[in-house]
């Protein structure tokens, strides 16, 4: 067994765990795998191990990530469905090719962007799942909408025609301590409501990453996006 597939088996594991402890079923959450500055072979094994939703963080690598993949893959992998999910953050000026290259969007934090990802999103390839990005924990240096502009963004999103919102995503401020760590998983949670309440629907709570992907689940986490514990430790050039 590959290093990557015994990782695996390990956050398979926790999440299990995790999802027992919420007494929630294993298929209510997604394991969405980080791959970003790893390279194309990682996710192949990946891929060979059974997993199928890949997330990346810039434009250009992900592009150039999807289509080697691809090209790759062997024949007996050929068939397989993937989801590619852009998680980093959009500029304007690169919202074309993550239209035209991803299945779902997680990082929409103004409706500028989520107009033009609307307008260049292929015809052919349906909707483009969107979440929209909280800064749940209100740092100056964090992307994401202000709590109290949610509800109108929610409402102005929903309005463009080849998106689907489907929820919202938050990168809190790291904590060691569980009780901390819950706490603004639990405000996220509580603005899905809220928008649900106004009309919208939502399925999506993406939050929790390889640190802090129990307290996620706890708070009701859909989709948690784990890379470290998979692929290893990240070296940046």
């Amino acid at each position: 067994m590959s290093t990557i597939a015994a990782n695996l088996q390990a956050v398979e594991a926790t999440i299990q765990a995790a999802c027992e402890a919420a007494k929630r079923p294993r298929s209510t959450v997604q394991l969405l795998a980080v791959s970003k500055t790893f390279p194309p072979e990682a996710v192949l094994e990946a891929i060979d191990a059974g997993q199928r939703a890949f997330g990346e963080n810039y434009v250009q690598e992900g592009v150039d990530k999807i289509a080697a993949v691809a090209k790759a893959r062997p024949a007996h992998l050929q068939n397989l469905m993937l989801e590619w999910h852009f998680i980093g953050p959009i500029q304007s000026n690169k919202t074309r090719p993550i239209a035209a290259n991803f299945q779902w969007v997680h990082t929409v934090e103004r409706l500028k962007i989520a107009q033009r990802l609307s307008e260049q999103r292929p015809a052919e390839l349906g909707p483009l799942d969107i979440c929209l990005q909280v800064n749940i924990s209100g740092e100056a240096t964090k992307s994401g909408a202000k709590p109290e502009e949610l509800l109108d963004l929610a409402k102005a999103v929903v309005q463009l025609p080849n998106l689907r919102l489907r929820g919202l995503m938050a990168i809190p401020e790291p904590q060691a301590d569980p009780a901390l760590q819950r706490a603004p998983f639990a405000r996220l949670r509580a603005l899905a409501q809220d928008i649900v309440k106004a009309g919208i629907h939502l399925d999506t709570l993406s939050m929790g990453m390889s640190g802090d992907l129990q307290s996620a689940v706890l708070e009701g986490a859909t989709i948690v996006r784990i890379g470290s514990a998979i692929f290893g430790a990240r070296h940046y050039e």
